[in-house]
């Protein structure tokens, strides 16, 4: 009784996303609150039972998780804040992007930006300078949704083929189930995919979009902070593969580069002090982060997740990690794929690949199952939970493309 009262706090939480738009109630707040009554009730429970020290624990190691994520998102945007108050986004569009192009042009090179993006960096970052990239465009809010959408399954999806894009993808890596070399076959279905989606998103999508002319003055210590922040992520994905070092360490390392770089040459007639960009973060975000990551961290304490593992040993593997995929869409793909780890299920070097794909590229068919998806519903306020779910028939088909695709190459060369 007590685990199916925590469960529907968890429901009530997805019931409160869903019906933002109805009660006008931020959505950070409710799974803010509502994780931590989950956390509360757990101790009172331990507490009653004698298990205070253990629970303590668990919400010890919860915290740690949601610490790291949340110092990492706050290095990233404040990067991304700063250049994008100096206009260097702005330059970065005016050079990859031509004068003039037609709205499907712009959808299919925003999709590959996205992807290539996040397949050497990790989504977070991806979908924030793809975003940035997007609302920089003077769009109808209709197709800048639907590009929203188009970007957070294109950063999904390019981040299952290499460690450094996907956390799922390097835990399946490090355990030892995949090669770097396998891995990057799962490059040519989440490009097929991908191109699927854009060409189904560009129906009915016409007329034609202008770069805006960029007369944006920046110094060479912007030009020295944007090196910074690309030097940032190329070391991100050095250190932690040849020296196992976390990705939060390393971009806090360049935060400080870059604070200690802009207090040198920091002159009073600069508008804003560069350690206030931390302030222009939009903190609804990490709150919702939070929260979301409080009521997971619940779920997987009260062997919800677990349960998800049993159930999936009950099925042939081709079919347990479609659905594997779907469910990652609902509950976090990161403590699901660590419980399957924990389960070690016997699965062939087709079968392990058909599941990085699906829990990686899963997410996507709720604007709620991945970090992309809830970064870019913060920063695009067209994008709301219901709203994405016009997409899903198209993402479902797209999804099941790249998964089937994985599945016929896979078995052609490892079968």
């Amino acid at each position: 009784m007590f685990n199916l009262f925590l469960i529907s706090l968890a429901v009530l939480a997805l019931i409160s996303i869903i019906t933002e738009e109805i009660t006008h109630i931020n959505k950070a707040k409710t799974t803010l609150f509502l994780g931590c009554i989950a956390w509360i009730s757990l101790f009172i429970d331990a507490s009653l039972q004698g298990h205070s020290q253990q629970i303590s624990h668990e919400l010890d190691e919860n915290l740690l998780e949601i610490a790291t994520l949340w110092l990492f998102l706050m290095s990233t945007m404040t990067f991304v804040a700063y250049l994008n108050a100096k206009g260097l986004i702005q330059v970065l569009i005016a050079k990859i992007f031509p004068a003039q192009l037609s709205v499907r042009k712009l959808m299919l090179m925003i999709a590959i930006f996205a992807l290539v993006l996040s397949a050497i960096c990790d989504n977070v970052t991806a979908t924030l300078v793809s975003i940035g990239l997007l609302t920089s465009f003077k769009l109808h809010w209709r197709m800048r949704r639907r590009i929203s959408v188009l970007i957070i399954f294109a950063v999904n999806s390019g981040g299952v083929a290499l460690i450094t894009g996907d956390v799922t993808t390097l835990m399946i890596f490090l355990d030892g189930h995949l090669s770097m070399s396998q891995l990057t076959v799962l490059f040519v279905p989440a490009i097929t995919s991908v191109a699927l989606l854009a060409l189904l998103f560009s129906r009915n999508a016409s007329g034609m979009v202008h770069t805006t002319a960029v007369n944006r003055q920046y110094s060479g210590v912007d030009l020295l902070i944007a090196a910074i922040f690309a030097l940032t992520i190329a070391m991100t994905m050095v250190l932690n593969v040849w020296f196992a070092i976390p990705p939060v360490l390393t971009f806090l390392c360049g935060l400080s580069v870059m604070f200690l770089l802009g207090q040198l040459n920091h002159s009073d007639s600069e508008e804003i002090k560069i350690l206030e960009y931390v302030r222009q973060i939009e903190f609804d975000t990490l709150l919702f982060f939070l929260g979301i990551l409080l009521l997971v961290g619940m779920l997987k304490q009260i062997g919800s997740l677990d349960v998800l593992a049993q159930i999936y040993s009950q099925y042939s593997p081709h079919l347990s990690n479609y659905f594997t995929g779907i469910v990652s869409a609902f509950l976090d793909n990161v403590p699901m794929t660590a419980a399957l780890l924990k389960a070690q299920p016997l699965l062939s070097t087709p079968d392990w690949l058909g599941l990085t794909y699906a829990v990686g590229v899963g997410g996507s068919l709720l604007v709620v199952g991945s970090a992309a998806g809830i970064i870019a519903m913060s920063r695009v306020k067209e994008l709301t939970f219901t709203s994405y779910l016009k997409y899903l028939p198209s993402l479902l088909l797209c999804y099941s493309l790249g998964y089937g695709l994985t599945l016929l190459m896979a078995d052609w060369l490892y079968g």
